[in-house]
């Protein structure tokens, strides 16, 4: 019988048992045996852990938790040919909904246990493994001050209340190199990379961005103030125009040079301040598991 591990954030549940029961039934149910179970820690969201359950002879390894631990899970299967599932238990679940995976959970493991697997790519930034989005100034910033029980009461609406407080942040000066060509300068309040392109409620922030491609997507935004702000949002929702301060890139290395310093993030957790980062692409680094090609 096969052997699944089972990576699980317990922050993000409040009844463990039953979501044990519940995956232990779906596997038995499917024919594989009992999974390894393995939680994650503070010092330590997924990545360990998901290489242990391959050195345990697991042939699938399941990401339980926010694009957090999805990415630290990814980390530690990448280039291994294990292929990782997602059971959706986060805020965003951005690379969740950017698949099409449900966020049912009886839903979410019938996909875990029969669905198709396909090598998509992934992200390095300043040597670190992203498979969502990578950014530095307003959205590092809305992150960084946005709590963890703000996120439980509120959901998705507790990063718009953080974000207003950094909407007349002053845009810093960068200097940025896509694959080595032609420098821009440029002000900017925020630089966003995607692996994928759409945020949650279907706002398509990088609209050409594919998990699959080879390439890696960023958008560069420079706005001070609510008016400039709502122009830009304005653009990106309706996807017209081309305003000039929105500068937008498609790359496998970038480099980006601040006046500066300001922070960064990767897939929604906060990295802390810099004043250079560099992103490249990993091609097909990463076997997701994903719905069946009829798939609704």
């Amino acid at each position: 019988m096969s052997l699944a591990g089972v990576v699980v954030n317990p922050t993000k549940l409040s009844e463990m048992a039953e979501f044990r029961q519940a995956v232990a039934d779906a596997m038995r149910a499917s024919g594989w045996s009992d999974p390894l179970w393995l939680e994650t820690t503070a010092t330590d969201p997924g990545r360990g852990q998901a290489k242990e359950a391959i050195a345990a002879g697991a042939e699938l390894v399941l990401a339980c938790g926010g694009d957090g631990t999805v990415t630290a899970c990814a980390e530690g299967v990448a280039d291994s040919g294990v292929p990782l599932a997602i059971i959706p238990m986060g805020t965003g679940n951005l690379l969740a909904r950017n698949i099409g995976l449900p966020t049912d959970l009886a839903e979410a493991l019938e996909v875990a246990l029969s669905g198709r697997d396909l090598p998509v790519d992934a992200g390095l930034a300043n040597g670190t493994l992203f498979v969502v989005m990578a950014g530095l100034g307003l959205d590092a910033s809305m992150l960084a001050d946005t709590s963890e029980p703000l996120k439980r009461r509120l959901g998705w609406l507790a990063y718009a209340i953080s974000v207003l407080r950094h909407l007349k942040d002053r845009p810093v000066r960068v200097r940025i190199s896509a694959d080595g060509g032609h420098a821009v300068r440029t002000r900017a309040s925020a630089v966003i990379v995607g692996n994928v392109g759409w945020l949650r409620g279907g706002l398509p922030l990088l609209p050409d961005a594919r998990p699959d491609d080879g390439l890696l997507d960023a958008v560069v935004f420079s706005a001070r103030g609510l008016v400039s702000w709502v122009a830009l949002a304005a653009h990106v929702l309706t996807r017209r125009g081309r305003p000039a301060n929105v500068t937008r890139l498609q790359f496998r290395r970038l480099q980006v040079d601040l006046d500066r310093e300001q922070p960064w993030e990767l897939d929604g957790e906060v990295m802390g301040a810099t004043r250079r980062l560099v992103i490249e692409a990993q091609p097909g680094g990463l076997l997701l598991r994903v719905p069946p090609d009829d798939a609704a």
